[in-house]
């Protein structure tokens, strides 16, 4: 796998296409001073629907503020998550389907992926976060983010505590003092408020939730930890463009 530092995508997005399917969806809980509660989307469970998107969401919205791209930067086909670390189907979905997302995409060139922070949770979730941009400062953000989500244990637990961060830190190999300093600082502070907002300008109500781009700019979204099939359907009509 390739942990690109840049990636550009054809101006504009040509349409929103929202594929909802309310299937492993966590919804806001607890929030955190950091983050607002949005305005929830009404929707039907099942539907279909094409939609224009609310006029301040632009290419930006979903490309800025979150980690570095996972996979060639030149992939055609772009997959964004907004994620919360202590999100239960966000685990499922890391366990479940990332996985193969990465094999037969990712690692073939196909697709490219970028995670942004939506906490929803708890203050951990914001700590976690934290710890995965500080972590990218040392090149290793995708190697932490595994980490979260393999210590997974529930939410509001415990077990994002700053020490087990710290712990994480030093399994993966970073220097943790310097890490350490970044958490102290937070440096990354607006970084993680951004994407929160890029969030709520979504009208996102819950984690995991997933925009796929395509060559065309055209973007198709897709609510909680569906199965594999679910994204690559999407993938291949995609990249028959």
């Amino acid at each position: 796998m390739i942990h690109g530092l840049s990636l550009a995508i054809g101006a504009g997005i040509a349409s929103i296409v929202l594929v909802i399917v309310f299937l492993g969806f966590d919804t806001i809980s607890n929030e955190s001073d950091l983050v607002l509660k949005p305005t929830p989307t009404i929707v039907e469970p099942t539907a279909n629907i094409e939609v224009s998107g609310p006029q301040n969401i632009s290419i930006r919205t979903f490309l800025e503020n979150g980690s570095p791209v996972l996979g060639d930067s030149n992939a055609p086909v772009t997959l964004i998550e907004f994620g919360d670390y202590q999100c239960h189907f966000c685990n499922v979905f890391f366990h479940s389907t990332e996985d193969r997302i990465l094999k037969n995409y990712v690692e073939t060139g196909k697709v490219k992926m970028i995670f942004k922070d939506y906490n929803i949770i708890g203050s951990d979730s914001i700590a976690a976060s934290h710890g995965a941009h500080c972590a990218n400062d040392q090149e290793l953000f995708w190697e932490y983010h595994d980490i979260l989500y393999s210590n997974w244990t529930g939410e509001n637990n415990g077990w994002a505590s700053s020490e087990n961060l710290a712990k994480f830190a030093q399994e993966i190999g970073l220097d943790v003092n310097k890490w350490s300093e970044c958490i102290e600082n937070g440096l990354h502070s607006q970084t993680i408020l951004s994407s929160n907002r890029d969030a709520r300008t979504l009208e996102l109500t819950g984690t995991p939730a997933f925009f796929v781009i395509g060559p065309d700019g055209k973007t198709t979204s897709i609510f909680g930890a569906q199965p594999f099939e679910a994204f690559k359907n999407i993938f291949e009509a995609e990249l028959k463009k």
